[in-house]
């Protein structure tokens, strides 16, 4: 067999360690250490993209990868620390369903994502095609992530990871995005992190807690 050209083995070295910590932050259960995976996805995120970059001669992309390491591994967690101590989150929370179960079926998501990007990957020409079935299923984890989370602040990191994964999956098809797509993503991710805050505190001044059961109360209520 050829020996894959060492950018493609970083690629796909990145990509497993991806879905690593796409597993990590599923079974993780204390706030803290969720921003810190969240901020190691973002760098691995960051080099692989920077990696895609050098192997296909794509000069975009390595703003693309700049611009990933300053929003998803400074801005992003620094403003998620600043939620988590000026909300006074409690360190630890508890998810709607028991951690193997959740593992479970975070598996079966895995095997069902790569079986719909192998027809894909079989047609595909770019050194990314091996890594597509990767990106399918750290979104499809980081989405278990945010529907089986009872507080706010975890429900809305799952959303920035599968924010993550959607990224990892448009460098896997096609070399990345324009960059004006990716200025406009990025602000949108701000103003949105912005705007949550503001309702965090919104609902911790209302109910004393984050957790979004309290928000089903009160529609029954009405």
């Amino acid at each position: 067999m050829t020996a894959l050209p060492i950018g493609q083995q970083l690629i796909n070295l990145f990509a497993a360690i991806l879905l690593l910590l796409a597993f990590a932050m599923l079974a993780q259960r204390r706030v803290v250490s969720l921003i810190d995976l969240f901020a190691a996805q973002g760098l691995v995120l960051a080099l692989s993209t920077a990696v895609v970059a050098y192997s296909t001669v794509q000069p975009h992309l390595y703003e693309s990868a700049a611009l990933t390491l300053v929003l998803k591994v400074f801005v992003l967690p620094w403003l998620l620390y600043r939620l988590v101590r000026k909300l006074d989150v409690r360190w630890e929370f508890e998810g709607l369903i028991n951690i193997p179960t959740t593992m479970l079926i975070g598996i079966v998501l895995v095997v069902l994502s790569f079986n719909l990007a192998l027809p894909i990957s079989e047609l595909a020409s770019t050194v990314t095609r091996s890594t597509l079935g990767i990106a399918i299923a750290s979104v499809m984890l980081a989405f278990l992530m945010m529907i089986t989370r009872r507080k706010a602040i975890p429900q809305v990191i799952g959303f920035l990871a599968m924010e993550n994964g959607l990224l990892f999956a448009a460098t896997s098809a096609t070399y990345g995005m324009p960059m004006v797509v990716e200025l406009g993503i990025a602000l949108d991710v701000l103003v949105g992190m912005l705007i949550l805050g503001v309702f965090f505190f919104q609902i911790r001044e209302q109910f004393d807690s984050l957790d979004l059961r309290h928000l089903e109360n009160l529609k029954e209520e009405e």
